[in-house]
């Protein structure tokens, strides 16, 4: 298992193929899921070398659909390390192990094992982060360019549905994130509640 090479390739792959329009689901979306995924897994106590392998490669990977599909990128990016990941002298299990890990991150996210725990929070521990409002507004003007959002009042009616019915897996995510993330649906559903009706602010 070359995990250097099969970064390099994936990486590269991304920088250059991924549309400009991708706001969110950026090659910058990718490292920072990489990054937060060998960080929660030190904090979860895993130590095996081949499954932080396993775990860096499927989160390289766990967007890379995005490089042929908006809708199912799961699938395109599992069939896509099936596709490349031998050429780094990876196993048929492990890289069925990667699949089911990008698998996982698929919305609602239903992780079977530990790995895929600490993949499904990676990727979504923005919700708990300072930075939330940066990054979500990022997934508002990707989804805008791709008329898939109607307006901002839906965006929100869509982001309070989204945080309501998340919920992280781990340990060391829930105590870091858990909270902060509540604190958000709170002041989204609050933001709704006080939303103008149609008509309201032309009549001030």
């Amino acid at each position: 298992m070359n995990l250097q090479a099969a970064e390099n390739f994936i990486v590269n792959e991304l920088r250059r193929g991924l549309s400009p329009t991708l706001y969110y689901h950026g090659l910058h979306h990718t490292l920072d899921v990489a990054e937060v995924a060998l960080e929660l897994a030190a904090a979860e106590g895993i130590t095996d070398p081949e499954a932080l392998a396993l775990l860096r490669t499927a989160a390289l990977y766990h967007d890379a659909g995005f490089l042929s599909s908006y809708q199912g990128h799961e699938d395109e990016g599992s069939a896509l390390a099936r596709a490349t990941l031998p050429d780094f002298d990876y196993s048929d299990a492990q890289i069925a192990q990667i699949c089911g890990l990008i698998t996982a991150t698929k919305y609602p996210q239903e992780p079977q094992n530990h790995l895929e725990e600490i993949l499904c929070d990676a990727d979504l521990d923005y919700l708990g982060r300072p930075d939330f409002v940066p990054i979500s507004t990022s997934l508002f003007d990707e989804l805008t360019a791709r008329q898939l959002i109607a307006d901002e009042y839906a965006w929100f009616q869509l982001q309070a549905r989204f945080l309501a019915g998340h919920h992280f897996w781990t340990p060391t995510a829930i105590a870091r994130r858990a909270a902060p993330k509540q604190a958000r649906l709170d002041h989204i559903l609050a933001l709704l509640a006080n939303w103008p009706a149609p008509g309201e602010a032309e009549a001030v």
